[in-house]
């Protein structure tokens, strides 16, 4: 389940990007570098990891 932002602390979204979107060490399988255009998810999370901007709404900047 995706921590809501009103009712998380700013370390369990963050733990919860770190477990989501894991690397896997193999771009050729996973694909997660040419999703976030290269950024680390956390700094790509960042909005949501602090609580500016819920979980969808950073989502939908990359798709």
């Amino acid at each position: 389940m995706i921590p809501d932002i009103l009712s998380s602390t700013e370390e369990e979204r963050r733990e919860y990007i770190k477990r989501r979107f894991r690397c896997i060490s193999d771009c050729d399988m996973c694909g997660l570098c040419t999703v976030f255009r290269g950024k680390d998810p956390e700094h790509a999370y960042h909005d949501y990891i602090v609580g500016v901007r819920d979980f969808m709404e950073v989502s939908a900047d990359y798709r």
